[in-house]
């Protein structure tokens, strides 16, 4: 509850520094070594404030990556796009198809899905984005990256993998651009994590969430995951590259450089500390 007050309160904070020992503090009951970071969480809100790499405000823009993956990777990978809007206003949804899926560019989690466009409450869908554009998505966790990306909503073609209308994501942890370690999130009444290795066998990392049972099926595209994630994270100490797969192809869904904020306490912190001597921050220091 704190946690969110601070959240909703953070703009009031002008130490950068200041707030986020502080939401450490609340979150992990020990202090933020910024000094010399050691853990995996740790590092990340290092970065947030020291590696600031002009490269990482266009791959963590939804619209602006889309251009960064085809000349990477393929533009095969990557999600086509139905049209892009200043302002939720001007989203022109006579254009649009049947199904398809609105984003906000410059946050995380913005995402609104359109199954049949007959029944799509527009008018509620234009008020929530219109809240979303206004917010400056930096503030709450000081994540430095979404700092001045251009607030957009975009509009991608709806993608179906035949789980009930929710894309399960492949999140890559790469450290140095090397994949070794991936999870699949569930979110419903709680949240589950489960965590893999780069052969697909199950790792007992524990970020504080259950597991889901049974263990999901390898997806016939991973080992080009683990191929395109290496590609897509080349010369980044760390990234978080998540696909997901229709019809045994995988499409890119997003980078995110901060995972879950760098506010996520593992169940043990020795595994925090182990974690956090895979991302070298030395060269950036």
């Amino acid at each position: 509850m704190l946690v969110r007050i601070l959240q909703r309160n953070a703009s009031f904070f002008k130490d950068d520094v200041f707030f986020l020992k502080l939401m450490y503090l609340i979150r992990f009951g020990r202090k933020l070594n910024l000094e010399n970071p050691l853990s995996f969480n740790e590092k990340l809100n290092w970065m947030k404030l020291h590696y600031h790499n002009p490269l990482l405000p266009r791959l963590a823009d939804k619209y602006a990556v889309k251009a960064f993956v085809s000349e990477r990777i393929g533009a095969e990978y990557v999600v086509p796009c139905l049209g892009v809007w200043d302002k939720a206003e001007a989203i022109d949804f006579e254009a649009l198809p049947e199904r398809f899926v609105l984003k906000c560019t410059h946050d995380s989690g913005g995402v609104f899905l359109c199954r049949d466009k007959a029944s799509f409450d527009r008018a509620e869908a234009v008020r929530q984005i219109g809240w979303k554009l206004r917010k400056n998505y930096f503030s709450p966790l000081r994540e430095w990256v979404y700092k001045d990306i251009p607030s957009r909503v975009l509009a991608d073609k709806f993608m179906d993998d035949g789980h009930e209308g929710v894309l399960l994501d492949y999140k890559f942890w790469c450290f140095g651009g090397e994949p070794c370690y991936m999870y699949i999130t569930v979110k419903n009444d709680d949240v589950f994590e489960n965590f893999y290795d780069m052969d697909f066998n199950p790792v007992a990392i524990d970020h504080g969430f259950r597991r889901m049972e049974p263990e999901f099926e390898k997806p016939r595209s991973f080992d080009l995951m683990k191929e395109l994630a290496a590609r897509l994270s080349a010369g980044l100490p760390f990234v978080r590259v998540d696909f997901f797969e229709v019809g045994g192809h995988p499409y890119f869904g997003e980078f995110t450089f901060y995972d879950w904020g760098g506010m996520q306490p593992f169940a043990d912190f020795r595994q925090d500390i182990e974690l956090g001597k895979l991302i070298n921050i030395r060269k950036y220091r």
